[in-house]
């Protein structure tokens, strides 16, 4: 007799239709059970088949020898736990195999026979050993001796008294069980996908006065552990890796998961044109977000760029924030944090060395040695790799055997035929230092005399940078890298990574930094820190794929807030003509951040120098020079406005700013254009200091944008770059030098004339004369190279005298760094 008048086939009927109604609406949605046997038990391997295939589920066995040991089996249960394809989990051991230890190593959620059952059956001696907290409140407990199988049965149960039960039949019947229990586990794990309000608890500020440093401040506060941020903003744990307690990345899958789900608002941060001081864009981007979240209720997330460890230990310092409205803990966001930088380190300069090492072997090799070597016999077997077939393919040679190709093709194949003089890949460091601008490579002996001259640039200036910001998905990142062109052949075609066989090598060195890293601000609110392109040399944005995430985690009214770097000619601009292309997505307020201090530089102060004490111009009161540097604040409202977004004003104020000079700023925004102007005190006080920066950005996002790019990307380069100059940075015309022209030439002439333009200038000025402060007018913006990033997707004009290696001043910010051995905190960080 079946418990309760159930039959197995009236079950499989109702999981079967249960299973439909749910495919209905997720069509692509079939659950998959995974079954993990130990010894031969053919019979319940079919019957679990054939009920499965009745229902319309996918199974899976995994057939373990009999004298498995128990670490065998947990190896196994584990590795079912963390493949996010299986959404449940059965086991069909023996009595002897059985134990406590198998049991906790299996997800409740993913177990079918316990969690969510309504009848369990124990066949084995030891039911003691099954947590109670798995056995939900009112199921039916049948406990059966350890031969119940045999037909030689002892069952109790508080329920069920006095019954005989058949052994095909209750294994018919516990088969057909385990089915419903895996669509009600299909279910869960389907309401599971459906994006989850947030439950956030955010931590409490206690604000002092005067405000310590920011590194004090930093450490005054306890993070929450970072999975339990995670959990708190809708994230499932099979989505984060974490790495430390404050650390973790994001999986990519967590898009498909949410594919359905709106975005929310995209809110840009950018800046006047700054004192080499900063003006604290990074501070505002952090004060805005906790204001919103932690003071309003309104579910926002940060999204920074990882800081280069070149300014950190240079002039600048790190890019955590400052104040009371930082991300936490400041010395993992500033040092290292989860590597993704030594990653692009490493891939960089892999491709630097085979660029030489193909250089070095061709010249030195006749055709048939060297098409040998780049295809060798490995036990008796010739074959092609994938990449090299690839490389077959595109050089039009339709042919698989490597034996196959006729001489000439052999030396197409193996032959890149690299021109030195046009290599544009350069080595990278993730350190100031301008010895490594320009060097000599290839001098030792064994390099046979094949030397040329090279350099290094900053590791955040590389192109693989650039790719991880602008990338949509690892597929979307490996055909990047594979299209990054390094060089000419002697017939002037690019010469590819593709070419050079190194992109899946790459692609496995990036593998991990594609995820965004998630960290907290100092009131628990959420931040992804991802990709850090300078602006100045660089794109000058985080990157797409935390933004796309994080619109997706705070819901269709939350806020994403994310920062470009330098000034709004700079980093806004290529935000919008480089990364709002490359994503798809469309800004909707742009919150453009003043000081009185710089504004006071536009209208002719002194100049002001990192590590120098500031001139009494800026520390008492003057409102005239604010008046005539609130110049440079209409053009960059003016800039902004060119793209069609709101524009509100972020004074970021400090203690030496007047009530004058702060309602003269505003007042005169609102004037310029902005859609509103509002000081905000973050820095000393946290996100209640920003409430009011939080409201209007709220109310300019609800207004609209109109937004729209700059130029057409199917105008030829020079006039891009002529736009760029003339609308943006207020140039009269642009002049280029013989090299630049015959590189635009080049590319044009290469297919890569339908880029959009990233263009390298300094940051100090809208001019390419950093000591021209407010808003120039009627210069010469002089193109003095032209670079082509093809991975990344854009045309890399330098302007003026632009480095892409920082150097070190007199006295760097490594003078006052330093590790308290016997703690192990870092002191001096900034």
């Amino acid at each position: 007799m079946q418990p309760r008048g159930a039959r197995p086939g009236e079950v499989i009927q109702n999981s079967k239709e249960v299973l439909s109604l749910l495919q209905e609406k997720n069509p692509a949605f079939k659950p998959v059970l995974a079954v993990i046997q130990a010894g031969e038990d053919n019979l319940m391997q079919e019957i679990n088949q054939k009920l499965a295939e009745e229902a319309g589920l996918n199974i899976t066995h995994i057939c373990l020898p009999a004298d498995s040991s128990e670490d065998e089996i947990i190896d196994e249960i584990l590795k079912i736990n963390e493949d996010s394809r299986v959404h449940g989990l059965a086991l069909q051991i023996s009595e002897t195999s059985f134990s406590s230890k198998i049991l906790h190593a299996l997800k409740p959620e993913k177990d079918v026979d316990l969690h969510e059952a309504d009848v369990v059956i124990f066949g084995s001696p030891k039911p003691e050993e099954v947590p109670l907290s798995w056995i939900q409140q009112g199921t039916t407990v049948l406990n059966c001796s350890h031969d119940f199988l045999s037909g030689k049965l002892g069952c109790g149960s508080p329920g069920i008294h006095g019954h005989s039960l058949i052994a095909e039949d209750v294994s018919l019947l516990a088969a057909a069980l385990r089915i419903q229990n895996m669509v009600g586990s299909g279910r869960r794990w389907l309401r599971e996908q459906q994006y989850r309000r947030w439950k956030l608890h955010c931590l409490k500020l206690q604000p002092l006065s005067p405000v310590p440093s920011d590194i004090e401040i930093s450490r005054a506060q306890t993070p929450k552990a970072v999975d339990v941020l995670a959990k708190e903003i809708g994230l499932l744990e099979d989505e984060i890796e974490i790495y430390g307690r404050s650390k973790a990345k994001v999986r990519l899958s967590l898009l498909e998961r949410l594919k359905d789900q709106a975005d929310g608002k995209y809110v840009l941060v950018a800046g006047i044109t700054p004192t080499p001081l900063g003006e604290g864009k990074s501070t505002v981007t952090i004060g805005l977000v906790q204001a919103m979240t932690a003071h309003l209720n309104v579910n926002s997330f940060a999204c920074l760029r990882q800081p280069s460890q070149g300014p950190t230990f240079g002039v600048k310092g790190g890019a955590a924030g400052g104040g009371y409205a930082q991300v936490i803990p400041m010395e993992e966001f500033n040092l290292h944090l989860t590597g993704d930088i030594h990653a692009i380190t490493a891939a960089n300069n892999l491709l630097a060395a085979a660029i030489d090492t193909r250089i070095l072997h061709e010249n030195t090799q006749t055709d048939k040695a060297l098409y040998n070597r780049l295809v060798p016999s490995v036990n008796g077997i010739r074959e092609f790799s994938k990449i090299q077939l690839a490389r077959l393919k595109k050089l039009g040679i339709n042919k698989t055997d490597p034996s196959a190709l006729t001489e000439d093709e052999m030396r197409k194949f193996a032959r890149l035929d690299i021109d030195p003089a046009t290599i544009t890949w350069q080595r990278v460091l993730d350190t100031n230092d301008r010895f490594l601008r320009k060097i000599t490579v290839g001098q030792g002996n064994t390099e046979k005399g094949h030397s040329r001259q090279a350099q290094f640039d900053i590791a955040v200036a590389s192109e693989i940078m650039a790719v991880l910001a602008l990338t949509d998905s690892l597929k979307d990142m490996k055909e990047r890298l594979g299209r990054m062109v390094v060089a000419s052949d002697k017939n002037g075609q690019p010469v590819t990574a593709d070419d050079l066989g190194v992109t899946g090598a790459l692609t496995v060195l990036m593998k991990d930094a594609i995820k965004p890293n998630l960290m907290q601000t100092l009131e628990g609110t959420p931040v992804f820190v991802h990709a850090g392109p300078f602006a100045n040399i660089a794109h000058g944005n985080s990157s797409v794929l935390a933004d796309k995430i994080a619109l997706k985690l705070v819901g269709e009214e939350g806020f994403v807030v994310t920062e470009a770097g330098f000034g709004a000619d700079i980093g806004m601009e290529k935000f919008f003509n480089i990364k709002c292309r490359a994503s798809g997505l469309v800004p909707n307020v742009v919150v453009l951040v003043a000081t009185v201090r710089a504004l006071k530089m536009h209208g002719g102060g002194p100049s002001v120098t990192a590590g120098v004490p500031l001139k009494k111009e800026y520390t008492e009161e003057n409102l005239q020079l604010v008046a005539d540097g609130c110049c440079n604040l209409k053009k960059q409202i003016q800039i902004a406005q060119l793209f069609g977004v709101p524009v509100v004003v972020a004074l970021n104020v400090f203690k030496t700013d007047t009530r004058a000079e702060i309602d003269l700023v505003c007042e005169l925004a609102k004037q310029a254009g902005a859609f509103d102007a509002v000081p905000c005190y973050h820095w000393s006080v946290g996100g209640k200091g920003s409430v009011d920066l939080a409201w209007a950005v709220s109310e300019a996002a609800h207004k609209g944008s109109r937004f729209q790019f700059l130029y057409d990307v199917q105008l030829p380069i020079v006039e891009k770059i002529r736009t760029i100059a003339q609308a943006v940075y207020g140039a009269r015309d642009i002049e280029l030098s013989s090299e630049a022209q015959s590189k635009i030439d080049r590319y044009t002439e290469q297919g890569f004339g339908n880029l959009p333009i990233c263009m390298a200038k300094t940051h100090l000025s809208l001019s390419h004369q950093p000591d021209k402060k407010g808003v120039p007018k009627d210069f010469i913006l002089p193109i003095t190279d032209v670079r082509a990033s093809i991975g990344a997707g854009f045309i890399y004009p330098l302007v003026g005298t632009m480095s892409t290696m920082p150097g070190l001043p007199t006295r760097p910010c490594f003078y006052d760094i330093d590790l308290d051995t016997e703690t192990e905190q870092v002191q001096g960080l900034f």
